[in-house]
């Protein structure tokens, strides 16, 4: 027995009708109507909007966790550490704790609010410490909290726009500085990424400017990939950066000596730029999208970049705002 899901979509139903009778002949299938579920991301619809979410998911992450009817948190992660950390019998067992991990990195489709905490703490999966253990309760119990929460796809202008952000030697045993970016297509968020820099960075801008580079390739192929769609981009796509000399070393032409270690980024960077395909913005760290997959933050800058990455409750629970909005 072969068994798969197929998700088939389009804005022509004659030619999606045409496609599963051509695959019915060929393969036993069973057509299940208008999509609700799809590998465990629910689906809601409403007024040219839809809105993904993964509650049973989570539940079952609790579940495992023995979480379920905990207290929920406003905040996964925390500025200051306590002093004393209290013994969990179920996150302290290390096979637990790597189980839970890595279910977690699933929820991250639908939930980039915990993108930051989960990249955090599945680099101790080899020896969970105490500390770890407690942050990881402390992100459980923020899931319980928002559990219901998802990601609107609105119906919007198709312009794709992007935020890029990164912390200079924010690991503090290896130094290695984090690329943290993420795209939007109109209002709808499409892609995002937590990654960790390969080398260590001299400089904030070396580090800004290696995210830059990372976030240009991926742009390049969401660009590429939107003319697959019939969408394509008629203008250079937008990257908003709130680091200065990052943007001034790309747009400027001289290269500089000083700069020598990372010219393949520059070069490619400032070779999209001359083909129009990306443009360099400036903004302030406050309106910084992607500052949320930097660092721990207060619970009122969380839920306001939080608020800014669309990640938000169903349109059912929120009473229509969602509609509202679009």
């Amino acid at each position: 027995m072969y068994v798969d899901d197929l998700l088939i979509t389009g804005n022509n139903q004659k030619k999606i009708s045409a496609v599963i009778n051509k695959l019915s002949v060929q393969f036993i299938m069973k057509h299940l109507g208008q999509v609700h579920e799809f590998l465990g991301i629910k689906i809601e619809h409403s007024n040219n909007a839809y809105f993904l979410s993964q509650r049973k998911y989570a539940e079952s992450i609790l579940k495992l966790a023995m979480l379920t009817e905990c207290k929920p948190l406003a905040n996964p992660t925390c500025n200051k550490l306590p002093s004393t950390f209290q013994e969990d019998c179920i996150l302290s067992d290390p096979p637990m704790y790597r189980r839970i991990i890595g279910s977690l990195q699933y929820l991250v489709l639908t939930r980039p609010d915990v993108a930051y905490s989960i990249k955090q703490l599945s680099q101790h999966m080899h020896q969970a410490l105490l500390q770890h253990i407690y942050l990881l309760k402390r992100l459980l119990r923020y899931i319980k909290g928002t559990i219901d929460y998802g990601i609107p796809l609105t119906k919007s202008n198709l312009v794709l726009h992007s935020f890029s952000d990164a912390d200079w030697a924010g690991d503090s045993d290896s130094r290695k500085s984090t690329s943290r970016y993420c795209s939007f297509l109109g209002n709808s968020l499409i892609s995002w990424t937590v990654k960790k820099q390969s080398t260590v960075a001299r400089s904030s801008t070396e580090s800004e400017y290696r995210a830059l580079a990372a976030l240009t390739a991926d742009i390049i192929w969401l660009r590429r990939l939107l003319e697959d769609f019939v969408i394509p981009q008629q203008q250079p796509t937008t990257m908003y950066c709130d680091n200065t000399s990052a943007i001034a070393l790309a747009n400027n032409p001289v290269f500089h000596a000083r700069t020598k270690h990372i010219e393949i980024d520059q070069k490619f960077i400032r070779d999209h730029i001359l083909q129009n395909h990306i443009q360099l913005l400036p903004l302030s760290t406050i309106d910084q999208t992607a500052d949320i997959f930097t660092k721990a933050l207060s619970t009122p800058r969380f839920v306001q970049l939080r608020n800014k990455l669309t990640v938000s409750s169903p349109p059912s629970v929120c009473r229509g705002i969602l509609d509202h909005t679009v």
